[in-house]
């Protein structure tokens, strides 16, 4: 495998499905295999690529919790040849509680186990990682399996507040299970040219890494391909955010995956 990119921040509705799901979507188109996984009791990523069901117990739940479990009975198809997926529900949400008081076996490297012990590093190029606004324990096992974090964010105070949290949370991850992850850089979404924006920017360019692409503000388009069920990529070529997001894709393949 190439690499395994988390997709998270610690705060909600700044585009993190939209991103993993484009970013997994335009590696695929390039002829790239990829395996999405959800990592969010939401399951917006399942919605989005195969269909969300409540009652499935074969997820990333599954893998946190199951002692030797079967990878292959978590990965499903989607309707895109280069594209698989691991789905997640609210099971995921007692999968983090029943890891953290189980005490018999190392907690934060469930998800390399299994992944290691089925042979998933090998069958795929790339791995997408859609993480809930949180830092439960099923957000470190994927931490600890990544090589690289990409932060979606929009430019407001409650976004940039989380960044110093973020930022902490993934040096303690590096310092204790995998010194090779990489923050790659903030990728701002909604974006508009307007004194606001600019300023924000600026300010966390002090700060942090942020990548030269931004995504326009389009909602009426975003908020259709989530219906749909399509990547907005594919639901709508020409739409700002569409190009963005393959313009991001350049620059992320350019700077971080050569």
């Amino acid at each position: 495998m190439k690499k395994i990119v988390s997709i998270i921040n610690l705060k909600g509705g700044v585009a993190k499905t939209t991103t993993a799901v484009n970013f997994a979507y335009e590696l695929a188109n390039r002829g790239q295999r990829v395996l999405i996984v959800d990592n969010d009791k939401q399951g917006n990523l399942s919605k989005a690529f195969k269909g969300y069901d409540p009652f499935n117990k074969y997820t990333t739940a599954y893998l946190m919790t199951k002692r030797d479990a079967d990878v292959s009975k978590v990965i499903a198809k989607t309707r895109y040849e280069n594209i698989d997926i691991i789905p997640a529900n609210m099971h995921l949400a007692n999968a983090n509680m029943s890891v953290m008081m189980d005490m018999s076996r190392q907690q934060q490297t469930r998800l390399h186990k299994a992944f290691a012990d089925g042979g998933i590093y090998d069958r795929y190029d790339y791995m997408v990682i859609d993480n809930a606004p949180d830092i439960n324990i099923s957000i470190i096992n994927a931490l600890t399996i990544s090589t690289d974090v990409v932060v979606p964010l929009i430019i407001d105070q409650y976004s940039m507040d989380g960044l110093d949290i973020l930022k902490e949370q993934l040096q303690q991850v590096k310092e204790d299970f995998n010194e090779g992850i990489n923050f790659d850089g903030c990728l701002v979404t909604q974006w508009q040219k307007n004194d606001v924006n600019i300023e924000g920017l600026e300010v966390i360019k002090k700060s942090y890494p942020v990548f030269e692409t931004k995504i326009r503000r389009t909602n009426a388009k975003v908020q259709e391909s989530t219906f749909a069920k399509i990547p907005l990529i594919e639901y709508s070529k020409r739409c700002g955010a569409s190009i963005d997001y393959r313009k991001f894709v350049d620059e992320w393949l350019n700077e971080f995956a050569k």
